[in-house]
């Protein structure tokens, strides 16, 4: 006997719909590895649909008064919590995510995220008006860019669609918007929130539609003739393909791609808080976060207690069920992801040591153990490329100019860490570090007022703060004579 899987669907012009061609693909748990929904596998005529609905409620949306727009992202925040255990079980359900950890540490962060955006939608600024030429006064105007394409990926699946729209929608823009073939439930369920206010408060409901499907989908959506924007979080693959596509047609595009965090740990290093931060910043959602502390380089003089830390951190580290509320993290999303840090782990090379774990656990799902690999080497796979895994790899530097070439020695420049007691040292580094974000003693805490986004293949463009909100507008200059 066979369980009946649920079915998700479109959210097209406040209408949840099959794909138009009626095909579909299965959804897996990734705590079990069994499916437990379909999803609509959209084409053309379903992103022709979602397209025209928001183009249709563009205009009207785009003239409303910023308050009212706030209105709408206000009570969309408070229907986040009050139906809070809904999107806590779709998004479990979605990752194989402890429950207990997106209650506490994705619902209050989501919720503020879309209020900082509900007050940013009333504090456009830019320059004052002014005379720059005699006889006449110039005047800049902010805009919406109109219907934007965005495209959500599975680690965070239901964060970052937050991250998306709520700049997006604050700033006067309408939305089409896709998550991950692999995590459509939560965003299916912000559907059902979102169209529901959009309808108390007399808004037409194609402001926000969501359309389920794979690669293809996204390309089609990218593609398409009525955005003029395209948002991507994902790989730099991806990213690079978006890029391509969206240079068809000059789309704008905003992309937040791949990371290699840096954690550069010199000898005045308090290595037992360091230990316990790092582990925590490099485990957490089992390394699938592109700002994870999965690159340590630590100074000579203390690498082998650091090393020795470490891996007793991660021997203590748990994960597993759901519903356990002592693991820190759940499973790798889906098979692939699996195989790809199997692989890395498989290729290491001959002097790479494995410190802890290394090995796949459990008799069902896909769940890798905390891990740590020491004895790397700059041009190491491992070290130069994204395992987006729950693996930490270790090396060792000398001195500080050394720290700072291996740490900026790769592709990637999102995010980094310094750990240092020294003000001077940690000033220093945090000019030299090419990576759009440095912490310094901490690794990973994000606030909805300041900046995410990185350089170099990491990809351009910031999410989060009021530089995400102005990704979402574009400048017009308005010139008037004062002679009449």
């Amino acid at each position: 006997m066979t369980t009946a899987l649920r079915r998700l669907r479109n959210y097209i012009d406040g209408e949840f719909r099959d794909a138009a061609d009626g095909r579909t693909t299965e959804v897996v748990n990734p705590a079990t590895g069994e499916a437990y929904a379909t999803a609509p596998l959209s084409g053309a005529a379903d992103v022709d649909a979602a397209m025209a609905a928001a183009e249709a409620a563009f205009p009207a949306w785009r003239d409303l008064i910023p308050a009212e727009r706030q209105k709408v992202l206000l009570k969309v925040a408070d229907r986040f919590e009050e139906r809070a255990e809904e999107l806590i079980a779709a998004e479990s359900e979605n990752c194989g995510k402890p429950i207990a950890l997106v209650r506490s540490e994705e619902i209050p962060p989501m919720v503020d995220q879309i209020r900082f955006f509900a007050g940013a939608a009333r504090m456009l600024e830019g320059r004052s008006a002014g005379e720059y030429m005699d006889g006449f006064t110039s005047i800049i105007r902010r805009e919406p860019v109109g219907v934007c394409a965005q495209v959500a990926p599975w680690n965070y699946p239901m964060m970052m669609a937050v991250w998306k729209f709520a700049p997006a929608l604050a700033a006067g823009n309408t939305v089409v918007i896709k998550p991950s073939d692999t995590t459509p439930a939560s965003t299916v369920l912000i559907a059902d929130i979102i169209g529901s206010v959009l309808d108390e408060l007399g808004h037409s409901r194609g402001v926000f539609n969501v359309i389920c499907g794979d690669r293809e989908t996204g390309r089609l959506m990218v593609e398409h003739k009525v955005p003029a924007m395209a948002s991507i979080t994902g790989s730099v693959r991806a990213g690079m393909q978006v890029a391509e596509s969206a240079s068809k047609d000059l789309k704008r595009v905003h992309l937040e791609l791949g990371g290699k965090a840096p954690v550069v740990v010199f000898e005045d290093t308090d290595i037992a808080k360091a230990v316990e931060d790092i582990s925590v910043a490099g485990y957490f959602n089992a390394g699938q976060d592109c700002t994870a502390a999965t690159r340590v380089l630590v100074h000579e003089s203390i690498h082998d207690e650091f090393v020795a830390a470490l891996a007793k951190a991660a021997s203590e580290t748990k994960t597993g069920a759901v519903d356990d509320e002592d693991v820190l993290y759940g499973p790798l999303n889906n098979a692939n992801q699996l195989k790809q840090v199997k692989g890395f782990i498989e290729r290491l090379p001959a002097h790479a040591k494995i410190e802890a774990g290394g090995e796949q656990v459990g008799e069902k799902g896909y769940f890798f153990a905390p891990t740590v690999v020491s004895g790397l080497k700059q041009d190491d796979e491992i070290v130069q490329h994204e395992v987006f895994g729950p693996v930490i790899t270790v090396q060792s530097f000398s001195d500080e100019k050394q720290a700072v070439q291996w740490a900026n020695g790769v592709e990637y420049a999102l995010a980094s860490s310094v750990w240092t007691k020294d003000h001077a040292r940690a000033m220093r580094m945090s000019r030299s570090l090419d990576f759009g974000c440095v912490w310094i003693n901490t690794h990973i805490p994000l606030v909805a007022e300041m900046p995410h986004g990185g350089f170099k293949k990491s990809g351009y463009g910031k999410d989060l703060s009021s530089y995400g909100f102005d990704d979402y507008t574009r400048i017009k200059h308005v010139m008037t004579s004062l002679d009449g």
